[in-house]
């Protein structure tokens, strides 16, 4: 008996620390200095776990009578199998309508922008997209900076588009609610299937619930709309250059207005660019939303805000919104203006949630460092306390700095910045002043709209009429601009509808090609002056009477340096962004009411020192 005894107890020691190395080494998260670090048995991609899906929302929009399912892939490390060792992680998520192939750029896909203001443009081209992509891989973006450092990463595609179900609405509902629904799935409060109309049950067993979405552009736009639902589990946000409100997009204070590089774009082109989705449900999408929802509702004649810009608006959605902001945006996108990050940003403070803006001086796109992102999902996924909530609210890449070195401020727009009103002296044909004290003299000056003329060119020109052009004196100590400035005009028009448009620029112009992008453009704005009382209402200007229009221009943080002018440019027709009539229409601006406020930090005192 005690010879059978001994192998006995040395066999139980050696599985006891067996167990012992066996939990010793099993791979999790880990951290230092408040970031998610990479762990090397995270990082073998050969190891990883993909995998697709369906996920059932609470909507039908593509008319088959049943629920959409939203098609989603998983990309997880192999330590999350049951058989393994069981881990459960977060989740980084990201949703676009752009994984599955967009329409290609065919002639006429945009609306023709050569015509009268208030007149019907000619019918456009609608081109099909050839639908691309295998299962199970929706996209490959973000697995390689999150997996390795104790992530789960998930992709949808929006509704309408490659393999999910529905119909794209370009900001309507069902673009909140689908990746609502997938979060519900993390969570296991929605059904995922293993096909597109299947029975067979897929559950995220290795999901902690813990959900934060990031993404560009449109993919950026997607986490803020899920946010805006208020879903349990979507804990923190990273938008990158998100599009806010699809007016915002393709109008500007009442404006028929296209984004850089797209001039004739609407809400319509890009439903029929993301358009991937199933090929027989694609006719009723078509009718239902494009042909009926659209075009009764975006109105290119009068460019008012109405209920059905109103409805791609999140803005107006983010009531029950709870999940941490990081706010990402470039001063000089003007694909996506940086208006559209700060006016959540501002919202989202208002509301006492913890906030983060990250603005970099380039164009469209550009996240945030790794560090700030990390930092953040760390926090509020993982739960690990590094104080990041407590970090400056607002960083700023200073001019020439590169994108990963932001200063951090106490918030944007500075705190010591204030409002510079500046006056109109007379001569902009050729060069007129901006100054702190108001002209006594009655002055009015006219200019000739010409959109052949583009901007660039009018504000090198030494004189034109086609412009008017103010600047103020040489500047003797560099200015910090940091806000949006705004502009408070007067102006009568010889015909019932006009374009206006407005750059502040810094002179003498550099014209090398290869210029920083602060140089030049300091920040614009775009108006129609039938819009003066609301940019919900539309009057046809009466030719020869004043009008006042207030409005502001696009969010900058901006140092101009000593030895250059900040110049007022005011035109009609801006040919990269507006509907282009007829050469001829006359604006005349009544110069003793037109005034231009400037976001200068330090305020007056500082101005009067750096135009002195």
């Amino acid at each position: 008996m005690k010879n059978n005894t001994i192998p006995f107890l040395i066999i139980l020691l050696i599985c006891s620390m067996a167990n012992v190395v066996s939990a010793q080494t099993k791979a999790t998260p880990v951290f230092k200095d408040g970031e998610a670090q990479i762990v090397k048995a995270f990082s073998n991609p050969e190891n990883w776990i993909r995998h697709d899906l369906w996920v059932e929302t609470e909507f039908d929009t593509d008319g088959d009578g049943k629920l959409d399912r939203m098609h989603v892939d998983v990309t997880r490390p192999n330590q999350t199998e049951t058989e393994t060792e069981g881990l459960k992680l977060p989740i980084i998520y990201e949703s676009s309508p752009y994984y599955a192939g967009v329409a290609s750029d065919v002639p006429g896909l945009f609306w023709d922008v050569n015509h009268e203001l208030g007149a019907e443009a000619q019918e456009r081209v609608h081109p099909e997209v050839i639908r691309v992509g295998e299962r199970p891989i929706i996209s490959n973006s973000q697995i390689k900076k999150w997996v390795p450092r104790g992530y789960i990463v998930v992709h949808s595609s929006s509704p309408g588009t490659g393999l999910s179900q529905g119909s794209p609405t370009v900001g309507g509902d069902n673009e909140s609610l689908a990746p609502k629904a997938v979060i519900d799935w993390l969570n296991g409060r929605a059904k995922g299937y293993t096909t597109p109309y299947g029975t067979e049950i897929v559950s995220a067993y290795w999901s902690t619930g813990k959900v934060g979405m990031t993404g560009t552009s449109y993919n950026g736009t997607i986490p803020l709309a899920a946010a805006t639902t208020g879903v349990d589990g979507l804990e923190a946000i990273i938008p990158v250059a998100p599009n806010t409100s699809y007016y915002h997009y393709y109008r500007s204070n009442g404006l028929v207005r296209s984004p850089s590089g797209y001039l004739g774009e609407d809400i319509d082109v890009l439903y029929d660019f993301i358009h991937s989705g199933d090929e027989s449900k694609r006719a009723y999408s078509n009718k239902t939303i494009r042909d009926t929802e659209m075009k009764n509702g975006m109105d290119r004649i009068t460019g008012d805000y109405n209920d059905f810009w109103a409805s791609r608006d999140y803005l107006n959605d983010m009531k029950p919104m709870k999940a941490a902001l990081l706010m990402s945006h470039g001063f000089n996108d003007w694909n996506v203006m940086p208006e559209h990050s700060y006016r959540i940003y501002k919202a989202a403070k208002e509301k006492g949630l913890p906030v983060q803006i990250y603005y970099h001086q380039d164009g469209h796109g550009g996240p945030p460092p790794m560090v700030l992102m990390n930092r953040w999902f760390t926090h509020f996924l993982h739960g690990v306390e590094n104080d990041v909530e407590k970090d400056k609210k607002a960083w700023i890449v200073r001019e020439n700095d590169s994108p990963n070195e932001p200063t951090s401020y106490a918030d944007y727009p500075n705190p010591e910045a204030k409002l510079v009103r500046l006056h109109i002296n007379a001569g902009g044909q050729k060069t007129g002043g901006l100054t702190l004290s108001k002209q006594t003299a009655t002055m009015q000056e006219v200019l000739v709209d010409d959109a052949s003329f583009s901007g660039d060119s009018l504000a090198n020109l030494a004189e034109s009429k086609h412009r008017l052009l103010y600047v103020t004196p040489t500047l003797t100590k560099d200015v910090h601009l940091s806000g949006l400035a705004k502009i408070h005009i007067k102006l009568a028009s010889n015909k019932p509808a006009a374009n206006l448009s407005i750059w502040l620029v810094s002179l003498p112009w550099n014209s090398n090609i290869n210029s920083p992008i602060t140089n030049n453009i300091i920040t614009r704005g775009w108006a129609d002056p039938q819009n003066s009382k609301s940019i919900r209402t539309s009057e046809p200007l009466v030719p020869g009477q004043f009008y006042d229009l207030s409005f502001d221009l696009q969010p900058d943080d901006q140092i101009i340096k000593k030895g250059q002018q900040i110049g007022l440019l005011i035109f009609s027709s801006d040919n990269q962004y507006t509907i282009l009539p007829k050469a001829g229409t006359e604006l005349t601006i009544d110069l003793n009411e037109t005034t231009l406020e400037l976001p200068v930090v330090g305020g007056e005192d500082l101005f009067k020192k750096a135009i002195h």
